[in-house]
């Protein structure tokens, strides 16, 4: 299960696991010691196989893992960090179908419940409903229909930049970061800049 040659960019284990059964079992033995871990992940035209992205996070899932960042090790492979899910973290749609298949196979485990379990007391099981429907809360609502120019670029943008930014807005901590980043993101609507974008679309600052 390591992985010769793949050098870890923090420390943590690099895992080589040749398909679903395989990463599965690593997690059995290590989800609870280890705080996390990069998966080598190989290409679908690659010679040597290796489970894939999907059935990778769904085995993540199951034990109370998520993915994150990616870093690329060569032109047929890279690797992808898995790590604890943090209890305040809100749930995705995706993710939130994941765990009614495992459910339905019979395959989470405890440490993965205890997260659903919480995240549904807490509230974060469904903290991102209205955010993948595209719905507008009433105060960004509010703060658009005060600037007309910034209303109708964020109209305007893509649904997938909508939730982008939407998500960013719902997953403010505090009520100053949530007015804040609210600001913000009328400020640069204004300018037709999308707030919270690594990438703006072509010719945007």
């Amino acid at each position: 299960m390591t992985a010769d040659g793949v050098a870890s960019p923090d420390g943590l284990p690099v895992v080589y696991a040749a398909d679903r059964g395989a990463w599965r079992a690593w997690l059995v033995e290590h989800h609870e010691v280890e705080r996390g871990a990069w998966l080598v992940l190989y290409r679908k035209a690659a010679s040597t196989p290796s489970v894939t992205y999907d059935d990778a996070v769904l085995e993540a899932v199951a034990f109370g893992w998520i993915d994150s960042r990616v870093a690329k090790v060569d032109g047929e492979r890279h690797i992808q960090l898995f790590s604890h899910r943090k209890p305040s973290s809100a749930w995705s749609a995706s993710n939130r179908e994941r765990v009614e298949r495992l459910l339905a196979d019979g395959l989470m485990t405890p440490a993965g419940m205890a997260l659903v379990e919480e995240a549904k007391c807490t509230g974060r099981w469904e903290a991102l409903v209205d955010v993948q429907a595209g719905v507008v809360p009433d105060d960004l609502a509010r703060a658009l229909e005060r600037d007309p120019m910034a209303s109708g670029f964020f109209d305007a943008f893509p649904p997938s930049s909508k939730r982008i930014i939407l998500e960013w807005i719902a997953s403010a901590k505090r009520p100053q970061t949530r007015a804040a980043r609210i600001a913000e993101t009328v400020r640069r609507a204004r300018d037709d800049i999308r707030a919270n974008h690594y990438r703006q679309p072509k010719g945007k600052g």
